[in-house]
């Protein structure tokens, strides 16, 4: 989807989904591409957002004005399925996860290959990664945004629609800044603005992610 563009209306489950035991390795986090942004002042808009998504745990639900809107989204998410499936083979842990990607991506007017390539660099994939400068999850978030928007607990960045919320929203945030230029943006999302390396190598992930269906 196109930066800027406007998100569809989407609804929340009313409860959640038991989920399933986490297996030792699991806690044990697994070291990541060192992501470093920089702390700032936020918005009222961002931090807003950001509020939100520690405040709202359940899983989003996509909601679609049309059917051909709804068919194209399950295609997606047949397509990106079977493309993340070496990596993530639990498969409601999967569909869980492209569920929510989705939505936030959605949200924040952000392509969604994009922000798939994005976590495929920054984690692989791995919702217990942490860099050797701290950034955990997904998108590897960095620990003081918690403490910004919330009650200042790290561990929570490690909920899937936590730091899925906070990576859009902050990758936005920069987009924003930086006036729509994604190179910039994402340099700056990882810590090291105007230099090619991080941009480079996520716009190369993202070709990975591209649906045409």
């Amino acid at each position: 989807m196109p930066a800027g563009a406007a998100a569809p209306g989407v609804s929340r489950r009313k409860c959640l989904l038991s989920a399933p035991a986490l297996s030792l390795p699991l806690l044990i986090p697994q070291q990541a591409w060192a992501g470093g942004q920089i702390e700032e002042p936020l918005a009222d808009a961002v931090r807003g957002a950001l509020s939100s998504a520690i405040a709202n745990s359940a899983p989003p639900v996509p909601v679609f004005s049309s059917t051909e809107a709804r068919l194209r989204y399950l295609r997606w998410l047949s397509a990106m399925s079977d493309r993340l499936y070496p990596r993530m083979r639990d498969f409601n842990t999967r569909i869980e996860f492209l569920q929510t990607a989705w939505y936030e991506a959605t949200r924040a007017g952000l392509e969604h290959s994009l922000v798939l390539g994005l976590v495929q660099v920054e984690s692989a994939f791995r919702k217990f990664a942490v860099s050797s400068v701290g950034a955990r999850g997904f998108m590897q978030v960095m620990p003081f945004w918690s403490r910004l928007i919330g009650d200042g607990d790290p561990g929570k960045l490690f909920h899937m629609q936590t730091n899925l919320r906070f990576g859009c929203v902050i990758l936005r945030h920069y987009l924003d800044i930086e006036r729509g230029n994604l190179f910039m943006a994402l340099g700056r999302y990882n810590g090291s603005r105007g230099k090619p390396q991080y941009p480079d190598a996520v716009f190369g992930r993202q070709k990975n992610w591209v649906f045409s269906g």
